[in-house]
């Protein structure tokens, strides 16, 4: 009954220790947590009377980060949250294995901390991590579950850091360029653009095998910024690799992103938050409204704001470029009218093919007039990704389609002279023959539900 009783208490006193809720600080907020991107930083190796200055060097690392483009630019998009989690003992183990460090110049130690943050990692000495993945998962989950991107800051004057799920760094020498460069790696799936090795060696934003310039995924940059299609290394597996640019943040530290990793990074943040961040007027029933009857979107702008807005209404363009539209009763039909704000992202760091209907974000208002007046109005919203390729093309090009909707999409192709010469229907992959097509220039409208979402261009070789 003892040995029960011991038994239980042991397990009762690690379910609390794995539960434990800790203070969380914010140290950036842009805006509702559902509607942002929330980085999440972890303290390790901080005694609980070092969290002040855990505090400091998350507030720094963020004004880094974010005084740097793209995340200058799209810092409205963002939120940062600190928690606070202390450790027994300052710093991170310095086991003196690492292979490239035959005499350490760091002195071998071993420190009790929260997550078990190591140097030395598989025989680097400036390969920090943690060892306890668990517990940082634990923490996560019990005080922020919500998080987009967690990250570790480590106690620790040593240049130290890693990638992964959780990228790590040091407080050290250059420590804030070394979070920012595995943030690279986390958050957008950027590879180093020094050779990585065999392992890590794959098809990414930046990172390639392709060698001819009409084809490789940078395409739209070649020439531009520095960008071209630059070998890793001279001969060996690595002579086989490229990347985009010389001298890239993911190659050097104190350098800025390339022209492709922006990109990149810019692309990431498109796929996990929409830049409506509220609209009216909602799903409501209107008795009599005075007209104009007001629409109005709230963006979450871009820096400078760089946003475009295409307002239709029953499938014909309304105005571009406004925040709020006003509809009179003469601008209405009797019976359904659908008008349709579709925003898009113009800025000059997205060179990808079409990015205004690669990421398209709309709202929809179903109006329905009466001979009385409006009688009620509904709405819904619906993000859109649309794909094509390749382009140029003398045959197939594909479609890849993804929405948050079930809503039916069809195409239609256009020529220069206005005329529609093709029109299909579309499931989530499709293709378009073109080979009939004369050699030119052509417009795709991609239509949801009867309501123009995106426009695209075809090029026939």
């Amino acid at each position: 009954m003892r040995l029960l009783f011991i038994k239980t208490l042991t397990l009762l006193s690690c379910y609390f220790s794995n539960s434990q809720v800790f203070d969380i600080e914010t140290i950036k907020f842009s805006g509702d947590d559902d509607k942002r991107i929330n980085i999440v930083i972890l303290s390790e190796g901080y005694q609980t009377s070092e969290l002040s200055q855990f505090i400091i060097d998350a507030t720094n690392f963020t004004n880094d980060m974010f005084g740097q483009s793209p995340f200058l630019e799209y810092t409205n998009y963002f939120n940062v949250y600190a928690i606070k989690v202390p450790s027994v003992e300052s710093g991170a183990d310095h086991p003196g294995t690492g292979s490239d460090e035959p005499i350490p110049n760091v002195p071998v130690s071993s420190v009790d901390t929260y997550f078990n943050a190591t140097y030395d990692g598989y025989g680097y000495h400036r390969l920090l991590y943690a060892q306890d993945v668990t517990a940082i998962n634990t923490v996560l989950a019990n005080n922020f579950p919500a998080y987009d991107q967690a990250m570790i800051l480590t106690n620790s004057t040593y240049y130290g850091g890693s990638g992964g799920e959780f990228p790590i760094s040091s407080t050290g020498v250059s420590a804030n360029e070394i979070s920012i460069h595995e943030i690279g790696h986390s958050f957008a799936d950027l590879k180093d653009e020094y050779y990585p090795g065999d392992i890590l060696a794959a098809e990414a934003i930046n990172m390639t095998q392709e060698t001819d310039p009409t084809l490789v995924k940078w395409k739209n940059w070649m020439g531009s910024n520095g960008i071209g299609i630059y070998q890793y290394c001279g001969s060996g597996s690595c002579a086989s690799w490229y990347r985009p640019h010389q001298n890239c943040k993911m190659q050097s530290l104190g350098v800025p992103f390339c022209s492709v990793c922006k990109e990149g990074i810019i692309e990431k943040i498109h796929s996990l938050v929409s830049p409506i961040d509220a609209y009216i007027p909602t799903n409501n029933t209107v008795n009599d409204p005075t007209y104009p009857f007001q629409f109005q979107l709230n963006l979450i702008a871009t820096i400078p704001n760089t946003l475009k807005i295409n307002w239709t209404l029953n499938s014909n363009l309304f105005t571009s470029n406004v925040d709020n539209v006003s509809l009179l009763d003469s601008n209405l039909n009797i019976g359904i009218n659908t008008l349709v704000a579709i925003v898009y992202d113009d800025s000059n760091l997205l060179q990808i093919d079409n990015h205004e209907s690669t990421h398209a974000y709309t709202v929809s208002w179903t109006i329905n007039k009466n001979t009385m007046g409006i009688d009620e109005i509904s709405s819904t919203t619906h993000n859109f990704s649309i794909s094509l390729h390749p382009t140029p093309s003398n045959n197939i090009i594909n479609i890849v389609y993804e929405s948050t909707t079930n809503s039916t999409l069809s195409v239609d192709i256009i020529d220069l002279n206005g005329k529609k010469i093709k029109s299909i229907n579309l499931q989530n992959k499709n293709s378009i023959d073109i080979r009939s097509f004369s050699e030119g220039l052509y417009f795709a409208n991609f239509y949801s539900n009867s309501v123009l979402i995106a426009t695209k261009k075809i090029i026939k070789i």
